[in-house]
């Protein structure tokens, strides 16, 4: 496929044997996956990860409320090195747009990655914030908006649109739910989606035979319902 596949998630064995093994072309994290994950502190796991990783794009994301810090956490995690992006939310808690800090970041030649994007005009305002000029990742949640009932295809195929206006950004489809986000993403037109490890585990199954795969499935039915012991004769 021509989709660039992204791992998710804070669990540096899992980052370091995916990239071993080659099978993802980035990774991304966040705040909520790293406290997950164990993690206790965030330079000394973001240092490890970029040392470990060290050609492929990381996302890091600031964590303040407030413009003013989020600019110096920026700052400070773009001095770790590798080829890192770092994630700026689109709005802060109060709803506040992160867009002036996104053209002021961005105008700095700080790679960004603009994350917890739903909507179609908090797209347009990322491009236009982003310096055509530096690499930067606008991330659209569309697991999220299919879990309000809302298929995210259209959503995201208009969201090419927008980005496609920047040469140097490129559209991610975040938070997928199943592989079948994958077919999706790429058939959007999406240059990026992230997958946690779940997700991951699952793509051995693409393409296979379906009377296989529920004899497979009859099978493992069968050989549980033996190992546990269940009767009903």
């Amino acid at each position: 496929m021509r989709i660039k596949l992204f791992m998710d998630g804070a669990e540096l064995a899992g980052m370091r044997e995916a990239y071993r093994q080659g099978m993802v072309q980035g990774f991304t994290t966040n705040p909520t996956l790293m406290r997950k994950a164990g993690v206790t502190d965030y330079e000394a796991f973001a240092r490890e990860a970029i040392a470990a990783i060290p050609d492929l794009p990381i996302s890091f994301e600031v964590f303040s409320d407030d413009f003013g810090a989020m600019t110096d956490e920026a700052r400070v995690i773009a001095s770790w090195g590798g080829h890192t992006y770092i994630k700026i939310p689109i709005t802060n808690t109060q709803g506040e747009s992160s867009v002036p800090l996104i053209e002021k970041l961005s105008g700095e030649g700080l790679s960004l990655n603009v994350t917890a994007i739903l909507t179609l005009d908090q797209v347009r305002l990322a491009v236009k914030a982003l310096n055509p000029e530096v690499p930067s990742i606008v991330s659209v949640f569309a697991g999220r908006i299919a879990d309000t009932g809302v298929d995210p295809v259209p959503l995201m195929v208009s969201a090419l649109q927008f980005v496609r206006d920047n040469s140097k950004a490129e559209l991610l489809w975040a938070s997928p739910r199943e592989v079948l986000n994958l077919v999706q993403a790429e058939q959007s037109g999406c240059d990026i989606i992230t997958a946690t490890g779940d997700v991951l585990n699952k793509l051995h199954v693409v393409g296979k035979d379906l009377d296989e795969f529920s004899l497979e499935t009859v099978r493992m039915f069968h050989s549980d319902a033996k190992a546990a012991g269940y009767q009903i004769l």
